[in-house]
């Protein structure tokens, strides 16, 4: 005997991207049910950053960035530390990584992410308006922070790369004209990149339970612990 389920979606996880994705499906008149093991925002989505990083065109398998897999493997606290174990079952991953840092790659994933970017740029600014979300949002910039004029020549490739694909900053080059964007940071920074088209939110968990209040009011079901919310 066959069962009809009164949902043309059913979306798993009640996270950031399970909330915006249901809000999506809805506005084009589909039936969405969210449903997760803990409710909104209760995981990841709770304890992220809570920043839009649109000026991040870079993607992270750039040339040469093997040559710095070692050391990171060896950092219990760095962007790559592996437990030993595990290190085999990821070798598949690391291959294909370590293939897309070559050059012919990297200038394709460049312009690729760059154009996501752009796309996801203005979807954010269409999904504040339709949730009403602008008391969220923090619009204050992000400084990249360098100690000393060394390290900061040596990032200058970097920023070269965002200003070709259209990323909008300014280089600020002592501790006064950073204090001018954020009073209070250490001295000892003496240079930055400020992207002032990077956004916030005030708190990630409120604006993804925002988002899901939208979804719920807009007809949406969400389903927790074996119960309706």
């Amino acid at each position: 005997m066959s069962r009809t389920i009164p949902y043309d979606v059913i979306v798993i996880g009640a996270g950031i991207i399970g909330i915006s994705t249901a809000l999506k499906l809805q506005s084009k008149g589909k039936q969405v049910l969210v449903i997760d093991r803990k409710g909104v925002a209760a995981e990841t989505s709770s304890g992220n950053a809570g920043a839009f990083a649109f000026a991040d065109v870079i993607p992270l398998a750039t040339p040469g960035i093997m040559k710095k897999a070692p050391k990171w493997l060896l950092d219990p606290l760095g962007p790559l530390s592996i437990h030993p174990a595990y290190a085999f079952k990821i070798l598949p991953w690391m291959l294909h990584f370590w293939r897309a840092s070559w050059k012919d790659r990297y200038v394709n994933a460049l312009t690729a992410q760059s154009n996501l970017m752009e796309l996801s740029k203005a979807a954010l600014e269409r999904q504040i308006q339709e949730v009403n979300g602008e008391a969220l949002i923090r619009r204050e910039g992000q400084l990249q922070l360098y100690e000393g004029e060394t390290e900061f020549k040596a990032a200058q490739p970097g920023w070269d790369v965002r200003k070709k694909y259209g990323v909008k900053f300014e280089f600020l080059e002592s501790p006064e004209a950073i204090a001018s964007i954020q009073p209070g940071i250490d001295a000892r920074f003496t240079h930055a990149g400020f992207t002032p088209e990077w956004k916030n939110v005030v708190h990630p968990a409120q604006w993804t339970q925002h988002l899901a209040n939208e979804f719920k009011k807009l007809g949406g079901n969400r389903h927790y612990r074996n119960h309706f919310n």
